[in-house]
């Protein structure tokens, strides 16, 4: 729905444990949590039904760091972008360290958005630790919410606080589940993050020259012709030799998640810049988890008056070759050019990873294969027998050929049939999933102990 969703910001210095708050409150782990200052950078923000209320929670940088990056200006306005759109603030100190000097600046910010305040004093990991509390009465905010993310301590308590303050709570608001999940990988500087910022026609992440802005992986709701849609802005990935910290490694983790998660990958590529290992990497995790995938070349208006976009193909055809299928899209993020277009073209990826083909319909071009090209000798020196096949699974479509002998069915034959197959059905542009088993003497399939997968 268009409604307005309430939010609720979680604001603090940096280190007082606000991400780990965030991934607390709503139960999963999205948010890194790792000691190093400044690691949040962009507003993470998730939907959330608690008691029947239904909020944004969102987690925000920290105030009173300065940004080795040189990001600090871009971190503010995402902080402050944040706290404007606050139904409640979140003020989050850590109680081990007691009152600081930057709790009393972080203070004076949040008391500025005229919205209520929570304090809440974090990291209360002993019991004893409660009555240090009382010292940050001072910042005028009351009695902290004591709690502790580490022990699971008061959870009920600061939820019940939130719930409060929020408005009365809106019938007709319902959290509305995207209808496609878009996953935007690639290398750092590619141009992810602008590409999300057009989809979303708002600042909703940082961009800049700096390799490794966008650290935690962030969605982003957009609707495209009254259809809500889900945008996964990723870290962009390193050489594995080159993945020193912590950081590092979260970021890759949290990049191959998101392929998992998405309904259509979008990779992107930099137009001025040749493809890379890292590139074909992520090509090869694309394909390991059968997603369709759009190879997408951004930043073309710095490119295309030297280069024809007919090169361009050409030259991820021949370093792609385990994803002939995959469309291509030329875009400028930057400017929005052509991407309605990207969005168009990764719909259509998904609603042929959907489809489905009735069984009649599969053996009758299984059949005109075959009688094409007849299949391998199995190991007697007989042809090896085609029963049946079927189609066991959509998104990605997945189809089962029942045989005489499965080991003896070469890849060369199964790539003849997946090519043959993705000819004469919808999976034009997708990855199909093979399977070819034996079958028992009852007629059932079967699968063989060297049972082989064929992805393409």
């Amino acid at each position: 729905m268009k409604d307005q969703f309430p939010r609720v910001v979680i604001a603090g210095r940096p280190n007082v444990g606000k991400s780990s708050l965030f991934n607390w409150i709503i139960g999963k782990r999205i948010a890194i949590v790792d000691p190093t200052a400044g690691v949040t950078r962009d507003r993470l923000v998730q939907r959330i039904d608690e008691q029947g209320h239904l909020f944004e929670l969102v987690d925000t940088g920290g105030m009173g760091f300065d940004d080795p990056d040189g990001l600090t200006r871009h971190i503010d306005a995402q902080i402050e972008a944040g706290l404007t759109e606050a139904a409640v603030v979140l003020f989050v100190v850590d109680i081990r360290s007691g009152l600081t000097g930057v709790d009393i600046e972080v203070a004076e910010r949040v008391r500025r958005t005229g919205s209520p305040v929570l304090l809440v004093a974090n990291k209360a990991d002993d019991m004893k630790l409660e009555s240090h509390a009382t010292e940050f009465a001072a910042l005028g905010f009351g009695p902290p919410i004591v709690v502790s993310v580490e022990q699971n301590r008061n959870r009920d308590v600061l939820i019940d606080e939130i719930l409060s303050h929020l408005p009365e709570h809106n019938e007709l608001l319902e959290i509305e589940k995207p209808v496609m999940k878009l996953a935007i990988v690639g290398r750092r500087n590619v141009g992810k993050s602008t590409f999300i910022n057009a989809l979303a026609q708002e600042d909703r992440v940082i961009t800049s020259p700096v390799a490794g802005t966008t650290r935690d992986s962030i969605d982003v709701l957009f609707k495209v012709d009254g259809l809500s849609l889900l945008a996964i802005d990723t870290p962009g990935l390193r050489r594995a030799k080159s993945r020193k910290t912590d950081l590092d490694f979260y970021s890759t983790h949290r990049a191959q998640r998101s392929i998992r998660r998405a309904d259509v990958v979008l990779l992107f590529f930099d137009a001025a810049e040749p493809i890379g290992k890292v590139d074909k990497q992520l090509a090869e995790l694309v394909v390991e988890e059968s997603k369709p995938v759009l190879l997408v070349v951004n930043k073309w208006d710095l490119y295309a008056s030297g280069v024809k976009t007919a090169e361009w193909v050409e030259y991820l055809r021949k370093t792609f070759r385990t994803m002939p299928w995959a469309p291509i899209e030329f875009v400028t993020a930057t400017s929005g050019k052509n991407v309605k277009t990207v969005v168009n073209t990764a719909q259509k990826l998904f609603r042929q990873s959907l489809c489905r083909v009735t069984t009649s319909r599969l053996n009758t071009i299984v059949r005109e294969a075959i009688t094409a090209n007849q299949p391998p000798a199995d190991r007697r020196g007989r042809p090896v027998r085609i029963y049946y096949a079927t189609q066991v699974e959509s998104g990605p479509p997945t189809i089962v050929l029942s045989t005489s002998d499965p080991d003896s069915v070469s890849q060369s034959y199964r790539r003849y049939l997946l090519g043959v197959l993705r000819q004469h059905t919808p999976f034009r542009e997708v990855p199909i999933r093979l399977f070819v088993r034996g079958r028992d003497p009852s007629g059932r399939a079967k699968e063989s102990s060297s049972q082989k997968k064929q992805q393409e």
